[in-house]
């Protein structure tokens, strides 16, 4: 299950507007998931529309998030939009276990009754290609109006089967009212170590956290795969707080634990909407960089639509929907022409883009994240 994401959306959807300002951004937060944890013939999910199941239907694959908060999920506005247009149903489809469902159901020869999945990542494209036993769950993507205004650095599949369509920047928010409204954050990694900053970091288990695992990469990012141990055990050293989900990190943060806690850069977006005092919510980018965690859509190999696929993946890289999907979704856009209009005009004031992005390539990933993340559990969880 998706911890992290969950947590996100329950402070929107029970916490009110005091607890929205506390909800940072991005919904593609993610745990690391098993793959042998779930039942695959359950298929247990949320179904939105039609379950008859015709040539003029769609059924999208997603994380719950994406669809069930009402006043913050893009799934309700896709959903009537596209219809309206292609006289099409479109059908959401939420399984608990999420994309890893869909790879012990392929395993398991179980049939697939979905044709497009919207809410890949690297990580889970990964446990796919390690874990799948039988031929390709996704099916290459086709040529789609769109693809070429796609951000450079986005694109994350070199298999060419993942079509981003947005992604979400790990940054530190600061608390500028603390210390009697002196505190300043650091502007670097190495600041962090800094004694001044001693116990002001709030930071994720990568373990068990999609924020904290792209914490983790960008620090190995910056001090390289020899030395971002040695980088971990100066934070200890500085009293760093790891927490076990953004959830955690979050709540501690907003009660005034650190001034300071690993998290999104659109968080004044919800510090906005909340009418909350921005000074509370200040964005800082580490080395002037920001991780991005680009979202990915894919067509299943075995779609029964997939003219109707294809339609879909370019409807969600049109600039009006790429904005209206970011916005609903609290992210980014892939690409670099969204409009946004002015009635989103306060979301391009409060949104904060890195003045420069970075991440891990697929191919630097596979066969290193696991190793990087049990390392650092046995060095630093350890301890």
């Amino acid at each position: 299950m998706s911890r992290d994401r969950i947590d996100r959306r329950r402070f929107i959807q029970t916490a009110g507007a005091a607890g929205a300002a506390l909800l940072a951004g991005c919904s593609a937060d993610e745990v690391d998931s098993p793959t042998d944890t779930t039942d695959p013939t359950d298929t247990t999910s949320t179904t939105v529309g039609t379950t008859d199941r015709s040539s003029d239907t769609l059924v999208v694959a997603t994380y719950s998030s994406f669809i069930d908060a009402v006043s913050t999920s893009p799934g309700g506005w896709i959903k009537q939009r596209f219809e309206s247009e292609f006289d099409a149903d479109l059908v959401w489809q939420t399984p608990p276990n999420e994309l890893d469902q869909y790879i012990q159901r392929a395993n398991a020869d179980v049939e697939i009754d979905a044709d497009v999945y919207v809410g890949l990542n690297v990580d889970g494209l990964i446990r796919l290609d390690e874990n799948l036993e039988q031929d390709s769950l996704f099916a290459t993507a086709p040529d789609l109006d769109g693809t070429a205004d796609i951000k450079d650095g986005l694109n994350f599949d070199p298999q060419g089967r993942a079509v981003t369509y947005d992604t979400g920047y790990i940054s530190l928010v600061w608390n500028a009212t603390a210390d009697g409204d002196e505190f300043v954050a650091p502007e670097t990694f190495d600041g962090l170590l800094e004694s001044e900053y001693a116990g002001d970091l709030i930071a994720q288990n990568p373990s068990s956290s999609a924020t904290g695992r792209a914490f983790l990469l960008h620090t190995i990012q910056a001090k390289g795969e020899e030395n971002y141990l040695g980088y971990w055990a100066d934070l200890q050293e500085n009293d760093v707080r790891i927490l076990g989900s953004w959830g955690d990190a979050y709540s501690a943060y907003g009660n005034d634990e650190a001034p300071m806690v690993v998290s999104y850069s659109t968080d004044q977006v919800y510090a906005n909407r909340a009418e909350q005092d921005m000074d509370r919510h200040q964005i800082r980018f580490l080395n002037d960089q920001g991780y991005a965690n680009p979202e990915g859509m894919a067509q299943f190999a075995n779609s029964d639509s997939p003219e109707l696929a294809r339609s879909f993946m370019e409807f969600m890289l049109r600039p009006e929907v790429q904005a209206e999907v970011a916005v609903r979704n609290v992210a980014f856009p892939a690409i670099t022409d969204a409009e946004f209009g002015e009635e989103h005009a306060e979301y391009e004031q409060y949104a904060q883009v890195p003045p420069e992005a970075v991440s891990f390539s697929y191919d630097e990933l596979r066969g290193n994240l696991q190793g990087w993340i049990e390392d650092w559990s046995r060095q630093i969880a350890g301890n």
